[in-house]
């Protein structure tokens, strides 16, 4: 029996661990596999290029868990995008790339396919395992939940997600004492985050938590107050930006800084409207999303308050690429153990779909079926612990 691996899109604090996960649960599933990696997830499936996993990978499946990132690295493509994949040079004029890929599969002679990704990259798995059912090739394909923003329907808490959230807060520890440098001083701290507000919002619980455990010097200056977040502004919740900058510029006047946490995607789309207004390219991505690192919604939000709130100093500073690629918490490692466990069973009879914690099944840890599997779930803005935190910074 051969099983490959492929990972795809951004990176999380799962992928490796979830590779030594998967080859932990086969030693005692199935111990005569073999196992194959796909280099950078679909671009190496349909260039042909993997790698074949030593043996004594079996014996040494503890050593991914202690790594961020991804050893057999990603990239994102999608299947049914014929256009971009052509351009690309990932498959020739007049190929389809589902049968491209289809046709590797057959040539590598995989029985097992576990993509570990988001959303795109899970979706993709599941027209290619129907494009693979179509033409009679009997193949499994199970997928892992990988994403920092947890907006996969209908997974209740996807891989990584916790580590993210926890990182973002030890980066901004250290960030936060920028507000030292100068008077008046503005710090803007975005967090991954297109559509979902989940890590956002996390991030700042989980730096509220961690900064309620420091010790203090009032006398001289060193007060929860000024270490503390003033605003958490996610897609999900309107802003109100006048309000918000009155409300603000008190604080300004109060403590002599202001923190904000802000999601990658709020205000996004204001944000396009106003660039493509100018005349300017707005560039996406082969799955249509907006290349956020182009759009610099932290920068944005950072020139219109610097007047507003009568700023000296703006510093905006991303904690994405830090968070993403840690290697997981305890928490994290535990659930992709599970997931693994649960893939690996569902593989092997023959199941396809999504390893995951099923939010319409009683959080039960199952194969999701892949058309039930979308992105774009919105972070529950009713939270107690959301509306709590909301009320102790003063926002509500």
């Amino acid at each position: 029996m051969k099983i490959a691996f492929l990972t795809a899109g951004g990176l999380a604090p799962c992928l490796s661990s979830s590779i030594g996960a998967l080859i932990e649960h086969y030693q005692t599933l199935a111990p005569d596999a073999e196992f194959v990696g796909y280099l950078n997830g679909y671009q190496g499936l349909l260039l042909g290029k993997s790698i074949t996993f030593p043996e004594s990978a079996k014996s040494n499946y503890e050593v991914f868990y202690k790594f961020g990132g991804s050893p057999i690295g990603n990239s994102r493509v999608k299947l049914t995008n014929v256009k971009d994949c052509v351009a690309r040079g990932l498959v020739q004029e007049g190929e389809t790339p589902l049968n491209v890929a289809a046709e590797q599969l057959r040539k590598d002679k995989i029985d097992i396919l576990h993509t570990i990704g988001g959303d795109d990259t899970n979706t993709t798995a599941a027209d290619l395992a129907a494009y693979l059912h179509q033409h009679e090739y009997e193949f499994t394909v199970v997928g892992m939940p990988k994403t920092v923003d947890n907006d996969v329907y209908p997974i209740s808490q996807s891989l990584g997600a916790w580590t993210a959230a926890e990182q973002g807060s030890v980066f901004f520890q250290n960030i936060a004492n920028e507000n030292t440098t100068s008077a008046r001083q503005l710090i803007i701290h975005e967090v991954m985050g297109r559509n979902c507000g989940w890590l956002t919002a996390a991030t700042a619980a989980a730096y509220r938590k961690d900064l309620s455990t420091w010790d203090f010097f009032p006398e001289v200056l060193l007060t929860q107050e000024r270490w503390d977040i003033d605003a958490v502004w996610i897609p999900e919740m309107p802003l109100d930006l006048e309000k918000e900058s009155a409300r603000l510029r008190q604080r300004m006047d109060e403590k002599d800084c202001v923190n904000i946490f802000i999601s990658e995607g709020a205000g996004v789309d204001a944000i396009v409207k106003q660039m493509e207004a100018e005349g300017s390219e707005v560039r996406r991505d082969a799955f249509g999303h907006v290349r956020l690192d182009e759009v610099n919604v932290g920068q944005w939000f950072g020139k219109e308050l610097k007047k507003s709130l009568g700023a000296e100093k703006v510093l905006v500073q991303k904690s994405g690429y830090f968070a993403r690629s840690a290697a997981p918490n305890e928490a994290d490692l535990e659930l992709i153990k599970q997931s693994a466990e649960v893939a690996a069973k569902g593989a092997l009879a023959g199941t396809s779909g999504v390893a995951g914690l099923d939010e319409d099944q009683g959080n039960e840890m199952r194969v999701i079926e892949f058309p039930r599997i979308k992105g774009g779930k919105p972070f529950n803005t009713e939270e107690p612990w959301f509306i709590e935190m909301l009320k102790e910074i003063g926002q509500v």
